[in-house]
């Protein structure tokens, strides 16, 4: 009598809930806490936010926060983000960066996550295409959950690790988005405007052919966070400004997270077309994707105080340069000294690319280093060293590219740390 097969179940997730990876950012975190728990010294420089014992969020923004909520600023702003608030944000951009929206082009979210999240679902359909450069932040996990094809654009260290016309044009025919970031999260490096401006001119050729043709448009969404961060000169470029024409197809995702050390402050903004912001309001006004109410009130007020802002922006972009400076110098002295290490000069953002190229060595175990899996895990067991390396960003490349990021560690840290990740890689063969 033949056995019958155990009935199958149904599934019990949605099939975006069962395809979805986690953050590999988070499962790095989560060794690096059960280290430190078991009395291991790391030097965590993983993670892109801000230890408050080095970087507080502002003073007077702190204080307008405690003010609103004893002045009962505790009920539901609207959706779209309190007036105070995006007028704020309209007279900052005109202000610092020569763009000129009205407050129907500006809805208020709780922190950047949000608006990204809201572009992909305004703007991009199941199945249509979205481009990314790699590495990048999410791009790849915000396709999955909207169904959008996703295309990766791998982009060099030659290339500062950001995209260029050239790279991008085989890719952007019949593409509904094109996902940019500058400052860039991983690489700390920034758009020069000659690139960015090939980029604006490659969008509008595009959608020239497509208005021809009745076709849907190209968008851009443009995140911007670390924008008030840039160092060595760099100057922050945006579509916008490099070509005016690009306001049609523009969305700017920004916010306080990263300007003013506020990531757990949850204010953030999407600057764009009315027409798409009037839609992005109403979808995101159905996930409760607001910012809290004392905290938009204390923000309006604090982005309006120019000295304020311009004396904070100085204190922590000193503390920032300092951290970078001190990593980038030290890498640089191990690799003049011949080991095999190197990194791109910080631009912008709180993170430094470092190339730890150990790849194909063997460690001290006898253990032979083949992926950058094998490379992270070595210098956070022997160095105490904890960074995270570009597949976390999308990135198919084993060739030691890793972030390095300064926002949760001390000047003193980073100088103690410095030879012990020098001996960490001596240590291996051929070192």
């Amino acid at each position: 009598m033949p056995v019958e097969a155990p009935p199958r179940h149904a599934p019990r997730l949605s099939t975006v809930a069962a395809g979805i990876v986690g953050s590999e950012i988070l499962k790095i975190a989560a060794e690096i806490r059960a280290m430190r728990e078991s009395g291991e010294r790391v030097v965590n420089l993983t993670v892109g936010d801000f230890d408050p014992t080095y970087f507080r969020i502002p003073r007077k923004l702190e204080d307008g926060i405690v003010r609103a909520l004893r002045a009962g600023e505790t009920n539901y702003p609207p959706s779209s983000g309190i007036p105070a608030l995006k007028k704020a944000v309209v007279a900052l951009y005109e202000r610092a960066l020569g763009l000129r929206y009205g407050v129907d082009s500006v809805v208020v979210t709780g922190g950047s996550r949000p608006g990204i999240y809201g572009t992909f679902r305004t703007l991009v359909d199941a199945g249509d295409r979205v481009v990314y450069p790699v590495p990048s932040w999410n791009n790849n996990h915000y396709c999955h959950l909207i169904g959008a094809d996703g295309v990766a654009v791998p982009c060099s260290a030659e290339q500062s690790f950001l995209p260029t016309r050239e790279l991008l044009a085989p890719a952007v025919r019949d593409a509904r988005l094109v996902a940019l970031c500058s400052p860039l999260n991983p690489a700390g490096t920034a758009f020069t405007a000659d690139a960015l401006a090939g980029i604006c001119d490659l969008v509008l050729e595009e959608n020239a052919r497509r208005d021809a043709e009745g076709a849907r448009p190209l968008y851009v969404l443009y995140d911007q966070v670390y924008w008030t961060l840039t160092f060595g000169g760099t100057v922050h470029h945006t579509p916008v400004a490099l070509r005016p024409e690009m306001a049609r197809y523009t969305v700017f995702v920004d916010g306080i997270s990263k300007a003013f050390a506020a990531t757990g402050v949850r204010v953030g903004w999407v600057v764009g077309p009315p027409d798409v912001i009037a839609a992005m309001s109403d979808v995101l006004g159905h996930v409760g994707a607001w910012a809290p109410r004392a905290e938009q009130v204390a923000t309006a007020a604090f982005l309006a105080d120019d000295e304020a802002v311009a004396e904070y922006r100085r204190t922590l972009h000193d503390g920032l340069q300092q951290r970078l400076d001190a990593l980038y110098d030290g890498v640089c002295a191990m690799e003049r000294d011949g080991l095999p290490v190197s990194a791109v000069a910080p631009t912008g953002a709180i993170y430094l690319s470092v190339r730890v190229a150990l790849n194909d060595r063997r460690a001290p175990s006898g253990d032979v280093l083949r992926t950058n899996e094998d490379i992270r895990r070595y210098l956070l067991h022997r160095a105490g060293v904890a960074v995270v390396p570009f597949q976390a960003f999308g990135s198919n490349d084993e060739s030691g590219w890793f972030r390095l990021s300064v926002g949760a560690v001390s000047g003193e840290e980073i100088a103690q740390m410095m030879p012990r990740l020098r001996e960490a890689v001596e240590a291996t063969n051929g070192g």
